[in-house]
């Protein structure tokens, strides 16, 4: 492929894109969702340490079900992939 563009992880099931726009400490952050809620986001253990999440950072949360304020970060996508979501239209 000439133009770059990659195939990226898109949203599975239960999940929603969200640009991270507070880092809160104690493994969380806050993340504004593509369906414009204000969620709290936890970064699970898995990813605390091989992954650096850092504000405006493009991510898939999966919002939980009993308290949809809050998610679980399940991704995290880097800044040209993030760029190429945009371009896109997958977010704004």
């Amino acid at each position: 492929m000439s133009d770059g563009r990659k195939d990226l992880r898109m949203p599975e099931d239960d999940e929603v894109f969200a640009e991270v726009t507070n880092m809160l400490g104690a493994n969380r952050v806050e993340v504004r969702c593509a369906d414009g809620t204000e969620r709290t986001a936890r970064i699970p253990g898995k990813m605390q340490k091989r992954i650096w999440i850092r504000e405006d950072d493009v991510v898939l949360v999966e919002p939980w079900d009993w308290q949809d304020e809050k998610a679980d970060i399940t991704w995290r996508y880097e800044k040209q992939d993030a760029d190429q979501l945009r371009e896109e239209g997958h977010i704004q």
